[in-house]
């Protein structure tokens, strides 16, 4: 019965995830012919499911490893769902920028479904003949589409080039950018804003792997497509009886887009710096948003906000903020002052490569500043120095080691510096600094090894090199800075499999659990999102049900923030699937309330969880009610 049960469940959650995808609406960004082609051929797989339904009311079941492959083909179908929802509603010149990696997660996607097709045999499944030649000739598709890559847009990626690089780029190349990204109206240039917006609110400030200057040449973007917009079809968008109402009308700020202490529109976020200062010279010690302890009382303007809000003002018609600063166009213009100081950086680098030690040192302090500084002096410091800076981090010297870390640092900012940096050697070089340097260079190190760690392939080298035990002492002894250096490294490293062993072979678990446990320490929600990465490997999961992690996670689920919650009951789900003894000890707690309220009102993912745990749980009582 609860067999049956199972079945009916995995194959209406498979018919449910075809119909989602199927009724996705047309896509209009670069990545249209991946998403198309994806979108076909899961629509091809919805007669196998359709024909396993209508056979549900047969006496013969299907067996366990044609269930487990279906559940596999579940796992595939809805992570699809979610990348192909990510690309429809995104932001299209975010998408044209990573058109790279967001091929490669199309891949990913396209072997995870090919790899739960080969789990399913067949053989053993009464279906019609012409269906299982259908299924076989769409698994043979999705093989095939595994080896072929995307021809990439030559002509995009010169227009995207010149218009970040050249001074004054011509205008041609912008409007072929707007044909390119579907960006032609008023009302497509909101939505783009709105999507840059939503992704920076998301993810707390930047998405992983991107920095904010990235964020800065999005707004720069789309701010030159609308001037080109509004220069070609100045009344698209704009009906006549809208005109004159829109000069009246006051828009509505954002709420992120206000200081929360004044409730006035930022000037210089995250909190309106003139109101900021005068609550810390007022002696509080205190976020005056959430009454947390505050680590510092520095004062670290958020450019990414900044960035936004500056857009927004312009696409509302309300008037910059005057202390409102346009870095990005300044930069790209030749007018600011963020210019490469070139004459600098020359004498730099010959101190760099003939000075004797203490010239090093000290050029080596200049460069770390200069490459914070801006984009440009870090293109210019890269063209000679990253070889020079490798080297001197196996000098003796803690002071030189730490500057020169702190350079890379600051220079692998720039995308195309990662590779220049880990072709000269550096990670080696680099896990032996966070191994043995000072505490802020070991703290630089663990940063650098993150920011390296983006691009995919560097993963696998710095696992390799030996760097997550010194990240997990790091995580373990570290300043508070230190630790959240160290768990940023660890949770990306861990996206590769190998590294979740190593990670937790390392011992990685025990000290998580500390900080789960721990509410004051403020390291919470990095050791949850570890933990939920590391949940998804076997050795892990093994691990952390070795802690009597149940509890704690059940009371995260009750009363965490949503992507805490979120997380736990992945945690949970992975933990409690297959181990009756973590579902019983779930119950006992009383898991299923806190999961019924978590599956109402929680994040998709978080729904989906828990909706599975549920599930779990019901399957138990059954088991429990028929024995």
């Amino acid at each position: 019965m609860a067999e049956n049960s199972r079945e009916e469940t995995v194959l209406s959650q498979l018919s449910e995830s075809v119909k989602a995808i199927t009724a996705l609406p047309e896509c209009r960004t670069v990545s249209r012919k991946m998403y198309c082609n994806l979108v076909r051929r899961v629509k091809l797989l919805s007669p196998l499911f359709e024909e396993l339904k209508d056979g549900g009311g047969e006496e013969e079941e299907l067996g366990d490893d044609v269930v487990l492959g279906l559940d596999s083909l579940r796992v595939a179908l809805d992570s699809a769902l979610q990348l192909l929802k990510s690309v429809h509603e995104g932001s299209k010149i975010f998408q044209a920028l990573q058109v790279d990696k967001i091929a490669s997660r199309f891949e990913n996607i396209t072997k995870q479904i090919e790899a739960a097709l080969s789990q399913i045999p067949y053989n053993k499944l009464d279906i019609p003949e012409e269906v299982r030649e259908q299924i076989e000739l769409l698994h043979a598709q999705f093989k095939r589409a595994i080896s072929r890559t995307e021809s990439p847009d030559l002509q995009l990626v010169m227009d995207l080039a010149a218009a970040q690089m050249e001074d004054d780029p011509d205008p041609m190349v912008f409007r072929r950018l707007s044909e390119k990204l579907h960006l032609r109206t008023t009302t497509d240039i909101k939505r783009e804003l709105l999507a840059i917006h939503e992704m920076v609110i998301s993810c707390g400030g930047v998405p992983d792997g991107v920095s904010e200057e990235y964020i800065e040449t999005m707004s720069y973007l789309l701010r030159k497509l609308k001037d080109c917009v509004m220069t070609d079809n100045p009344d698209i968008d704009t009906p006549e009886n809208d005109k004159n109402s829109i000069k009246h009308r006051s828009p509505i700020i954002p709420d992120d887009f206000r200081c929360p202490i004044s409730l006035e529109l930022m000037k210089d976020p995250t909190y309106e710096r003139s109101c900021i200062q005068k609550w810390l010279d007022a002696g509080h010690k205190t976020c005056p948003k959430t009454q947390q302890t505050l680590l510092h009382t520095a004062l670290t303007p958020n450019y990414v906000l900044k960035s936004l809000i500056a857009l927004w003002c312009e696409s509302n018609g309300v008037e910059l903020p005057k202390t409102q600063g346009n870095n990005c166009k300044n930069r790209r213009s030749g007018t600011g002052s963020s210019d490469c100081d070139r004459a600098a950086i020359v004498s730099l680098l010959q101190k760099l490569a003939n000075g004797n030690p203490e010239q090093q040192r000290a050029a080596a302090g200049e460069l770390r500043l200069l490459a914070k500084r801006n984009a440009d002096n870090r293109v210019c410091i890269a063209a000679g120095a990253i070889p020079l800076l490798v080297e001197l981090l196996a000098s003796p010297d803690l002071r030189t080691q730490e500057h020169a870390v702190t350079a890379l640092l600051n220079l692998s900012i720039n995308e195309a510096n990662k590779g220049i940096i880990v072709n000269a050697g550096a990670i080696p070089d680099i896990v032996d600094v966070l191994k043995n340097g000072s505490t802020e260079a070991r703290e630089n190190a663990a940063a650098t090894l993150f920011s390296l760690s983006v691009v995919d392939e560097n993963k696998v080298a710095i696992g390799a090199a030996g760097a997550i035990p010194p990240l997990i002492d790091l995580l373990c002894q570290g300043t508070p800075r230190g630790k959240k250096d160290a768990a940023t490294a660890i949770f990306n490293l861990s996206i590769y499999q190998g590294n979740k062993v190593r990670a937790v072979r390392a011992g990685i678990v025990p000290p998580l659990m500390r900080l789960l446990k721990d509410p004051g320490g403020g390291m919470v929600d990095e050791a949850l999102a570890i933990l939920a990465i590391l949940a998804s490997h076997q050795e892990g999961k093994l691990a952390i049900g070795q802690s009597e992690p149940i509890p704690i996670l059940v009371e995260v689920i009750r009363t965490g923030s949503p992507r805490n919650r979120e997380n736990a009951a992945a945690i949970l789900w992975s933990l409690c699937t297959g181990h009756s003894q973590y579902l019983k000890i779930a119950g006992e707690l009383g898991a299923e309330e806190a999961l019924k309220e978590l599956s109402e009102n929680g994040t998709d993912r978080a729904k989906r969880k828990a909706g599975s745990v549920l599930e779990l749980l019901q399957r138990v009582e059954e088991v429990i009610i028929i024995s």
